[in-house]
């Protein structure tokens, strides 16, 4: 019997231990971790490296308030991010929600640094998601989640999804970013701070990366404009796709980015907002320093827990691995689907894969959401062993079945195969006990 996970949240398995891409309850029951837990466990669990970079930095100090002092972890984890992303600077924070928070306090600061404070304005898409603060959940469009704080928090201009699998037209790229730039028009072009959006969408739409050459149309319409382009790489950046930053596929650079999950892989939490030279030049000469950051900022066991991650994922050659796999992941899914016809999409880069199920593939008719299918997929997945991440309501908010598998980057070909295997097991599971097809 599967069960509600409204009711799950109640009588959860208490988790005793982990190692590598495995994971085990008190009861010594053995689950395979197929989406990273919500995509942050990168390198897995208990990774020795990891943990002794840790242990051993808290030997030292574990934090070095920031007011006060700078650290080695800081500077080191400062420069790396900057080698890897081209940015100039960054302000570290301890969630993905703070990181975006502290995108749109940057942007704000800049347009007031240029005497522009007009400019107070967000735009962002439906079927995505930034986060669990106000000003986080006023940029997302995802109504299960934002739905109990409406009137509490500044919305945002609300775009179309960019989504191939339901394009506005013809051209989606161009029709998607046609409508960004009526909607600044229509403000006002002198009232809109910035452009928020995931690169490759993650638990709003389920892996959807942005149509072929919609990034660089929605570059070039934010330098025409003045607006900043802000994205929000917490889920999909960090090499999740394959590429360190998810828009490097598209060979474009956004002037404020997010990242977290993927950066310390869950050791310790981290997260970072980062911007560009043009950024961050007119801040440093009005103000000297970013005002956005907290007590925790720039963590130093964080730190070091995050160069720790980002020194393994660089030596033992895993973007190019993680890249690769991608293809083979969907192939995978999509050969041992093939005869469902009830799988209307398999999508996603590198260890960033969706399937999204439909009631008819023709029409791509969700199901009727009162079958809490996704519900059911992971309760029955946990009951396979499996740990996946299927989320409701992505294609309005409502209505929408898919299930994410994020597996960790260092993962064997074995592992792989398993998640896989115990991923399409459970979803015919479902099916099968809910008589569809």
């Amino acid at each position: 019997m599967t069960r509600d996970s409204l009711t799950t949240t109640q009588a959860l398995p208490k988790v005793t231990r982990a190692k590598g891409s495995y994971l085990w309850d008190a009861t010594g029951k053995r689950y395979i971790d197929g989406s990273g837990g919500p995509a942050v466990y990168c390198l897995g669990h208990a990774h020795d490296e990891v943990n002794e970079a840790v242990f051993a930095q808290m030997r030292d100090i574990a934090h070095g308030y920031r007011y006060n002092f700078t650290t080695d972890a800081l500077e080191e984890l400062t420069q790396v991010l900057r080698d890897r992303t081209g940015m100039a600077e960054m302000v570290f924070v301890s969630s993905g929600s703070e990181a975006v928070e502290s995108c749109l306090k940057i942007a704000l600061q800049y347009h007031t640094a240029r005497g522009e404070k007009t400019r107070r304005r967000f735009i962002s898409r439906e079927r995505s998601w930034h986060g669990n603060t106000l000003g986080a959940l006023g940029l997302s469009g995802f109504a299960e989640r934002t739905l109990a704080y409406e009137g509490a928090f500044i919305p945002s201009i609300k775009l179309s999804p960019a989504n191939d699998y339901r394009p506005l037209g013809p051209d989606n790229a161009a029709a998607c970013a046609a409508e960004l730039e009526a909607a600044i028009l229509k403000a006002g072009p002198e009232t809109i701070a910035g452009f928020v959006f995931e690169p490759v969408v993650g638990a709003a739409g389920g892996c959807v990366p942005a149509p072929a050459g919609y990034a660089a149309l929605v570059r070039e319409i934010c330098d025409r404009y003045g607006v900043l382009m802000i994205a929000d790489e917490v889920m999909c950046g960090a090499g999740r796709t394959g590429t360190w930053s998810a828009l490097q596929h598209d060979g474009v650079t956004p002037d404020i980015m997010s990242i977290a999950k993927g950066l310390a892989a869950g050791y310790v939490p981290l997260g970072a907002a980062l911007c560009t030279a043009k950024v961050w030049e007119p801040i440093r000469a009005a103000d000297g320093a970013f005002g956005t950051g907290h007590t925790f900022t720039g963590h130093t066991a964080a730190c070091a827990a995050a160069l720790a991650v980002q020194r393994i994922i660089t030596r033992d050659g895993l973007l190019p691995r993680v890249a690769e796999n991608g293809g083979l992941l969907k192939a995978w899914l999509g050969a041992a689907l093939a005869d469902v016809e009830f799988i209307g999409d398999i999508r996603g880069r590198g260890h960033f894969i969706c399937a999204e199920l439909v009631e008819n593939r023709a029409t791509k008719a969700p199901f009727d959401p009162s079958r809490k299918l996704f519900l059911k997929i992971r309760a029955r997945a946990m009951e396979n062993g499996l740990i996946c991440y299927p989320v409701g309501g992505n294609v309005d908010g409502k209505r929408g079945d898919i299930v994410i598998l994020a597996p960790p980057y260092n993962a064997t070909e074995a592992e792989l195969v398993e998640i896989v295997d115990k991923t399409v097991r459970s979803i015919r599971e479902v099916l099968a006990l809910e008589r569809i097809g």
